[in-house]
């Protein structure tokens, strides 16, 4: 039997969610949703500057209409927002009604992928300090997804066939 719960991937800015969620998608013949993506499109302006013209707490409210209306759909694949998990009830919903899967990376290698990037406004013009502490913070929500990836030293296609061996694993149990 075919599972209708949507896989839904979260971690830090950087960490693949985009890319993996893809590949994942095109495998399971299903569609992908890059919630980030689906903001700017409804907004009409990126993310960036979303938060310079509006600020965040006014980008959070958008994620998280945006992201439960989203989660609506079955049987797709969901990449969240880097912050979008931290959301108490965006995370509810995923943990409760969702497969969700944890791209957790080594904070050098999120650091070296999102410092200065424009497109990462909670990671433009801090120090790497600053950088790790928000990691570090983000990584003990993250912690509660139902499944947690290391990403560490493998590649896309190496992390991909084990998402898909852990959800094959899922559909058979449930």
């Amino acid at each position: 039997m075919e599972s209708k719960k949507n896989i839904v991937f979260l971690g830090m800015m950087g960490s693949g969610k985009t890319s993996i969620g893809k590949l994942v998608s095109k495998q399971l013949k299903l569609n992908f949703f890059d919630i980030d993506n689906v903001i700017e499109n409804k907004m009409k302006m990126k993310i960036s500057e979303i938060f310079l013209n509006k600020g965040e707490e006014y980008f959070r409210l958008i994620e998280e209409k945006i992201t439960l209306n989203t989660l609506k759909k079955k049987g797709i694949v969901i990449s969240l927002g880097g912050g979008g998990f931290l959301n108490k009830n965006i995370r509810k919903e995923v943990l409760m009604n969702h497969i969700s899967f944890w791209l957790n990376c080594d904070s050098k290698v999120l650091i070296n992928r999102i410092r200065n990037s424009l497109k990462r406004p909670l990671a433009f013009n801090v120090s790497r300090e600053e950088l790790l502490i928000l990691i570090k913070k983000r990584s003990n929500i993250y912690s509660k997804a139902l499944y947690k990836v290391n990403c560490n030293n493998l590649t896309k296609t190496e992390i991909v066939n084990k998402i898909l061996k852990i959800d094959e694993i899922y559909k058979d149990k449930n």
